[in-house]
């Protein structure tokens, strides 16, 4: 059995500790393959806001939400309401100020009464919408530090579902008051690279009932009622790793935990960018031996391995040494004897990028538009999962794809789309653009041949950075990866990078795009929360007291610091550049 260190996990949980998971898309996706171009193009979005074609916001086909306040965290933030308490209680904390930042221009007096609004949207980021029953998930890793497990991992769904009721609720920029007209997700959109996590992605997103739940449809299978002492047992009475951590007994969580959710959906047209999580086993592996598909749809669960085995796998992982994942299938075979059964679940199988392209292009996920939320036809034509798209009059957004298909979970980009990327920068040079990706500049270090391109050339983020700073049209840079706050002026743009909605503080991001009429453009940024109520009520098992406790379960998550946050000119500002 092993035995957990006190020490914080020397592997980052977010990049790759989370593998793969579960129920969800019927083998048979009908296609809408949309108008549109080659993968630089997305399909026309229905109605035009203004003459740029910005799609008109429209209610998907959904159950009536509960009615929900307008909030930002310019307002108030979830804060312990006593922070030497053993598990902290989350009430109203006071908000977080604007921060004008001034690196790339100087403020001018009037600004205000001049500027004219360009683009006004929302960034969702690393949801990673968990099936936390799905066998490949390498939870034991756990042993080698406390933050190598989630203990609000099960509460994904009901979580991101109180995001999008906030999204709903908010509606107009806080800094300017224009309209919303669109979002964006940058990324790692599911967790473990299975069909039934894209589903439920798709569904939050585009409205409906989502059973979170894969297996046995009746009961809870996985490491929460495993009698294994290393993870939170929240029905149990006994002692584990995360009881020591002050974890509250909650009898009937994980029957709430697996029971059906309903999404309103997105009431705007909404973009979808493509994370690590999204493409790869674990966040990292390239498995081409079928190994992991196969283990991942079966009737067995491997709950534990020795400290030898999990220090060793650990730190393979974390190099990136072996991203084909030869350690873990070794590991996978030679543990047989000591793996439970399980219920088996063809849902869990992971999804290749045309079956992501296809499950987005499904009829039925339209939701608030567009078709293909971004993709099209000559995505899958072309087997890319990169495209532009019209953000407003005279701005344009272009979605990459950072993953390297080799394996690991920094990132990259391939020569085909460096040269397309350029391609679309010349071509748009008299416009402005704002680029969205899943991993930011200093975290593309990936460079990892892809064995299906022998001899490609990849292109770090030093590259994209030098690229993107010969194009005065570069306004912004967006992205996510890092699970926390960071907003940095790259040369003669802002790179704007946003903390998860799975780690507290558990966040999304609006960006108001600004143009000054004095020479200089504004982007402000402002930080929301999902719509949970900041207190909990451990007697509260319905859908909106499930996303209240996922926000204080990642709060008091062992290894949880308030790092995410960033400091206060990382959260909520008015980013000024000259043009």
């Amino acid at each position: 059995m092993t035995r957990i260190r006190s020490a914080v996990a020397a592997v980052d949980r977010r990049s790759f500790l989370t593998a793969t998971g579960a129920v969800g898309i019927s083998a048979g996706i009908g296609l809408a393959l949309g108008a549109g171009g080659g993968p630089g193009e997305a399909a026309a979005a229905p109605g035009a806001a203004t003459a740029s074609s910005v799609p008109v916001p429209r209610t998907p086909a959904a159950s009536p939400t509960r009615s929900v306040p307008a909030r930002t965290t310019l307002e108030t933030v979830a804060a312990p309401r006593d922070s030497s308490a053993a598990f902290r209680r989350l009430g109203d904390g006071p908000g977080w100020r604007r921060v004008v930042r001034e690196s790339l221009a100087a403020p001018r007096a009037g600004r205000a009464a001049r500027r004219t609004v360009l683009s006004s949207f929302v960034q969702l980021t690393d949801m990673h919408l968990t099936d936390v029953q799905h066998p490949v998930r390498t939870e034991y890793l756990r042993s080698q530090g406390v933050s190598g497990w989630r203990p609000q991992e099960a509460l994904t769904v009901p979580g991101a579902v109180a995001l999008i009721e906030q999204i709903n609720a908010i509606r107009s920029g806080p800094a300017t008051g224009a309209p919303l007209t669109f979002a964006v997700t940058t990324g790692d959109n599911t967790d473990n690279n299975s069909l039934a996590e894209l589903d439920w992605y798709l569904t939050v997103m585009s409205g409906g009932r989502i059973s979170p739940n894969t297996g046995d449809s009746r009961r809870y299978e996985g490491v929460q009622n495993s009698g294994e002492r290393l993870f939170w047992h929240p029905e149990d009475s006994r002692r584990d790793t995360d009881k020591e951590y002050g974890f509250p007994q909650i009898d009937g969580f994980l029957d709430a935990a697996i029971r059906s959710v309903n999404s309103p959906g997105l009431r705007l047209p909404w973009y979808s960018t493509v994370g690590n999580h999204d493409s790869l086993a674990s966040g990292a592996i390239a498995d081409r031996t079928g190994y992991l598909a196969e283990f991942a749809v079966g009737a067995r669960k491997l709950y534990d391995i020795s400290n030898g085995d999990a220090k060793t796998l650990s730190k393979i992982l974390a190099k990136g040494s072996r991203p084909g994942g030869g350690e873990l299938i070794d590991l996978l075979r030679e543990s047989k004897r000591s793996m439970r059964s399980i219920t088996p679940d063809p849902g869990r199988a992971p999804f290749g990028p045309r079956e992501y392209v296809s499950a987005h292009l499904d009829p039925s996920r339209v939701g608030a538009g567009p078709i293909g939320h971004g993709y099209t036809k000559a995505n899958l034509d072309s087997d890319t999962l990169y495209y532009t798209f019209s953000m407003g009059e005279n701005i344009t957004g272009i979605s990459l794809d950072t993953t390297d298909r080799a394996g690991h979970f920094t990132g990259s980009l391939d020569s085909a789309q460096f040269a397309w990327l350029k391609r679309r920068l010349k071509e748009h040079r008299d416009e402005y653009v704002v680029v969205f990706s899943h991993h930011n500049s200093w975290t593309m270090t990936n460079t990892h041949p892809d064995p299906a391109r022998p001899g490609e050339t990849r292109h770090n983020g030093e590259e994209v950075l030098e690229l993107l700073n010969k194009h005065r049209s570069v306004l912004a840079w967006v992205n996510g990866h890092s699970h926390r706050n960071s907003i940095n002026p790259r040369g003669s743009f802002w790179e704007i990078t946003t903390a998860s909605h799975i780690d507290f503080p558990q966040l999304a991001r609006i960006i108001e795009i600004t143009d000054n009429r004095d020479g200089t453009l504004s982007l402000f940024t402002t930080l929301i929360e999902s719509a949970a109520p900041h207190g909990t009520d451990f007697g509260d098992l319905s859908q909106t007291g499930l996303a209240a406790l996922y926000r204080e379960l990642a709060h008091n998550a062992p290894g949880s610091t308030t790092a995410p946050a960033g400091k206060l000119m990382d959260r909520n500002t008015e980013l000024l550049i000259t043009r």
